[in-house]
């Protein structure tokens, strides 16, 4: 990981994003489907 990417200062907010490849796939299949709304329901 680069560290342009890192997070130094744990009390700042960041906002970070990713691109991926094909969306499509990633919402038509059902074993990627429930992927992302875990991931952000963990994150919460």
């Amino acid at each position: 990981m680069s560290t342009k990417y890192k997070i130094r200062d744990p009390e700042q907010l960041y906002f970070i994003s990713f691109a991926v490849v094909y969306w499509l796939d990633v919402f038509v299949r059902n074993e990627y489907r429930e992927v992302l709304p875990d991931s952000l329901r963990y994150c919460q």
